[in-house]
């Protein structure tokens, strides 16, 4: 018990010891977020250290509120080691006079912003709210957008990579429209594209002089990845279909072509191909296929590239972005951040919504590539400077990046840390992906519809049985809503904590 006590005396003198940062970084944060700042580096400090054994002796005496301390760091650990002094026969009481926020105010905290962010009333008694992207087709036909308000849709997600600035204008009237007629609350979310890199001008032309509109790559095969979109694939195959040259593809952005380096992975069309860069020349890198189906994959135009060993120098606001931010400051709700790195994006789309005068609008911050997961601690700090804040976990590109087998434990970490700083989650990426587009759910993604109920808002993309995805859904969150929240774990220590904690404070 000694031992035990020890212990916790030294994980509390380690949250003293970083107090000051927490006091630091509060001061910059908006009025609403100031504890949730704090409580924010209390979690990440604690988490750099590995609580397993502790916690496994807590668990022996009936003591485990370790294990679900995310959102009321400060006064856990000084409640537990109250508990130990008295256990112990010993008062005790803090050597140092900390704020600190306890589990009923935290949850308040957490629903507030909630609350503020989505701004919408509890449907069907479900406190998740749902999140659907909007086909195309319902920019020129709203019983679709009205069908799925009255299945239970409460945010209409429009993606701005895709469409036109016309259809985008008319579904934006259409859910206004329709969720005025039908009474019920829709808020409109907006996701700006971001440099998505992508494949461009893919095509082979056969010895008949026909032209396919894609290529077929294999494990081995090399492919050259150039800034030139004029330049044609002809003889590239033999009659056996071995490589006889190798085939081109221009990128939508050429500064992967010099940010990349030898050894470095790229993924293409949601990591189908995986390819290595094996040779660098100017204007053009060649690389070598790793891994792809058994029977090859076809390569074609507009599919997405990953590349999570490079550090791009990108900003995450594209000329694009640019264009269409007065359309979006003035109709969105809500504005998703794509691609955001770096503090300095933060800060770069805080400054765009000041230019605007639009604080008022929430900006979630998509978690799609390797740097943001790492960075996310200080990403939030920044981003708490404004009132509305919410994370999305992207995981489609997410998981190409980090690699699919981690993809679990990474929006694991994602919901710990932003239930630390009080920030509502949004769960994305094939959420009853199959249900919505056949018909017919499978066992598996039924289950993942179930653990997405430990988020705030879930996301449901595209597909011809949306409405049957919406219905099912609902049901799901409802039913688990009476049984989740949020998780227990062991409490190792956790590398983006260790990762972000000096950064922390720092300018």
């Amino acid at each position: 018990m000694k031992k035990l006590e020890k212990n916790l005396i030294d994980v509390y003198r380690q949250l003293i010891n970083k107090e000051f940062i927490a006091k630091k970084v509060a001061e910059n944060a908006h009025p609403d977020n100031k504890m949730s700042i704090k409580n924010l580096v209390r979690y990440v400090t604690l988490r750099t250290i590995d609580l397993r054994e502790v916690h496994d002796h807590l668990s022996e005496l009936g003591i485990s509120a370790l294990r679900s301390c995310e959102s009321y760091v400060m006064h856990n650990v000084i409640s537990v080691l109250k508990l130990i002094k008295i256990l112990n026969g010993e008062d005790w009481k803090p050597q140092v006079d900390v704020e600190t926020i306890g589990y009923k105010s935290s949850k308040k905290l957490i629903n507030r912003n909630i609350n503020k962010l989505f701004n919408t009333p509890k449907r069907n008694n479900r406190k998740t709210k749902i999140m659907v992207t909007m086909p195309l087709e319902a920019a020129y036909d709203s019983t679709i957008i009205r069908n799925f308000i009255l299945h239970g849709m409460e945010i209409a997600r429009i993606n701005l990579s895709h469409g036109t600035p016309y259809e985008w204008e008319q579904l934006t009237k259409n859910i206004k429209t329709e969720a005025e007629e039908l009474d019920l609350e829709c808020n409109i979310y907006m996701d700006l594209s971001g440099p998505k890199i992508r494949t461009e001008n893919v095509n082979i032309v056969k010895a008949n002089g026909q032209t396919k509109s894609f290529i077929r790559l294999n494990k081995g095969d090399h492919l050259i990845l150039t800034t030139d979109i004029t330049k044609v694939n002809d003889n590239i195959y033999g009659e056996k279909g071995q490589q006889l040259n190798y085939p081109s593809v221009a990128v939508s952005i050429p500064e992967i072509l010099t940010d990349t380096k030898i050894g470095d992975r790229i993924f293409f069309d949601d990591g189908m191909v995986e390819s290595k860069v094996i040779k660098k020349r100017d204007k053009e890198i060649e690389v070598i296929v790793i891994k792809t189906g058994k029977t090859g994959f076809k390569l074609k135009s507009r599919k997405g590239i990953n590349l999570p060993d490079t550090m791009l120098n990108l900003p995450s606001l594209t000329e694009a972005d640019l264009e269409h931010m007065p359309f979006v400051m003035d109709n969105a709700d809500i504005l998703g951040y794509s691609f955001v790195r770096t503090v300095e994006d933060i800060r770069m789309i805080h400054s765009q919504m000041e230019k605007y005068d639009k604080d008022d609008i929430g900006l979630i911050l998509k978690i799609e590539n390797q740097e943001s997961f790492e960075n996310l601690p200080i990403l939030l700090l920044e981003a708490m400077k404004k009132s509305k804040v919410g994370v999305m976990i992207a995981r489609g590109d997410l998981a190409v990046e980090i690699g699919a087998e981690r993809i679990a434990e990474v929006q694991d970490e994602i919901m710990w840390i932003c239930e630390a700083a009080h920030v509502p989650v949004i769960w994305a990426t094939q959420v009853l992906e199959n249900l919505a587009k056949t018909g017919k759910a499978s066992r598996a993604e039924i289950t993942d519809a179930a653990k997405s109920a430990r988020a705030e808002c879930v996301m449901l993309n595209k597909g011809e049985y949306i409405d049957e995805a919406l219905v099912l859904l609902s049901s799901i969150l409802t039913k688990m809503e009476k049984h989740t929240s949020k998780k227990k774990s062991v409490m190792r220590a956790l590398n983006v904590s260790l990762a972000n904690i000096d950064k922390m404070g720092l300018d």
